[in-house]
């Protein structure tokens, strides 16, 4: 058991989500820390454990997280991940002096980058946003205790900072099967299918990219209305704007991105590999907007998803959908 070979700190613990639990740990023989992710055997069975297990083994990329080794203990599931010591995207990015257009470019490009590798092992990640769920963050201590770790993580250990996605707990293969994906707590992210419970494609995390830099331009989310099932409406309309208080320094490129993305039909959303090669994330391009971003907004968004609730199943929210599409309104 993972006793025997490791040295549990149990006074650090990172996250507790609804499967599992996260700690810093030592490796006794190379004095490194790491990650342990213990998954409790009374929520999920041992094949979802592997299943997690088994993809960041075959994901070889260094925008992916490191699994070292998977052990069994008569309660848990354990892996033992590299260790994130650094921070969340969003944290990163509202603690700028300025903020400019063209760094959330290059982060979106980033996540781009890695969104197509996974893509190409026709993988879907289906959990791409700024998130509260307390179920994996890797990062620095201000995070302990934190009830909103993120699945989009700084990398600062290497000279220019990348993005690393983590959480592949939702991942799914994209081959001849269907594949419905739940909606949990806050629909802002979600795609038009995840919510009316039709089965997912790769294009669902392009979707979910299109939220995200909606909101790093503006700290605004597309689609929040003032409940969950008026939101849900809204992501099935694809009903956004760029409301000129929010926009007023952002490029012409930047707004189309996003609108290109956002597309009621996944069959028509752009691929991984051609949104990179649209204007706007091409590198010193003079398209991007000489005005510094707003952060405030930015700040008010990541303290409000704090207190949102991303592991509750939404009820009955694909009737909802039906009949007020049916009446109309």
């Amino acid at each position: 058991m993972i006793e025997e070979s490791w040295q549990n700190t149990f006074s650090l613990l990172f996250s507790r989500g609804r499967f599992s639990i996260v700690k810093k740990c030592i490796h006794k023989a190379t004095r490194k820390d790491v990650a342990v992710k213990f998954v409790s055997k009374k929520m999920k069975k041992k094949e979802q454990a592997a299943h997690e297990a088994a993809l960041l083994q075959h994901l070889q990329h260094p925008q992916y997280i490191t699994l070292h080794d998977t052990y069994e203990s008569p309660t848990s599931y354990i892996l033992i991940l590299e260790l994130m010591d650094d921070g969340r995207l969003l944290d990163y990015l509202m603690n700028h002096d300025e903020l400019m257009e063209e760094k959330v470019a290059f982060y979106i490009r980033d996540i781009m980058e890695a969104l197509q590798y996974l893509h190409n092992c026709r993988v879907a990640h289906l959990d791409i946003k700024s998130k509260q769920r307390a179920e994996l963050a890797f990062s620095y201590p201000r995070l302990l205790g934190s009830p909103q770790p993120e699945n989009l993580l700084i990398d600062l250990r290497i000279p220019v900072p990348r993005v690393k996605l983590i959480d592949l707990e939702d991942a799914v293969q994209i081959s001849g099967h269907f594949h419905i994906h739940h909606l949990l707590g806050n629909p802002e992210f979600a795609a038009p299918e995840v919510i009316q419970g039709i089965p997912v494609s790769l294009g669902t995390d392009i979707w979910s990219i299109g939220v995200l830099t909606y909101v790093m331009l503006s700290g605004v989310s597309p689609f929040l209305d003032e409940s969950k099932e008026e939101t849900c409406i809204n992501v099935c309309r694809v009903d956004f704007s760029f409301p000129h208080e929010y926009f007023c320094g952002v490029s012409n490129a930047a707004r189309d991105f996003i609108n290109v993305i956002l597309q009621e039909d996944f069959r028509r959303r752009p691929t991984a590999a051609t949104c990179l090669q649209h204007p706007w994330l091409q590198p010193h391009n003079g398209s991007y907007s000489k005005i510094p971003l707003d952060t405030s907004r930015l700040a008010c968004f990541i303290e409000r998803r704090k207190h949102q609730n991303d592991v509750r199943p939404i009820p009955n929210v694909k009737s909802y959908i039906v009949n007020r599409v049916n009446q109309g309104t």
